[in-house]
């Protein structure tokens, strides 16, 4: 029996929407389509899925991303 299961990647592009400059940063925690946990400058910022991205705020800036990379993992029996 196969269990299809979800993970992703530990990095992503964030953009702050006050003046267009991209950064990466690590992903602690990603709730798909729902909210994004991010580190940012050793600030952990929560981001709220809007239906088209993830924003947040931190430092007086608002924060864009389309999250992490998420890909599907097939695990078999005793995996």
């Amino acid at each position: 029996m196969n269990i299809l299961g979800q993970e992703h990647e530990k990095m992503c592009s964030i953009k702050c929407t006050n003046n267009d400059r991209v950064v990466e940063a690590e992903v602690d925690r990603l709730i798909i389509k729902e909210s994004c946990e991010i580190f940012m400058a050793q600030q952990k910022i929560k981001m709220v899925w809007n239906g088209q991205v993830y924003v947040g705020n931190a430092f007086g800036f608002e924060f864009t991303t389309l999250g992490p990379k998420v890909f599907n993992i097939k695990k078999g029996r005793g995996h």
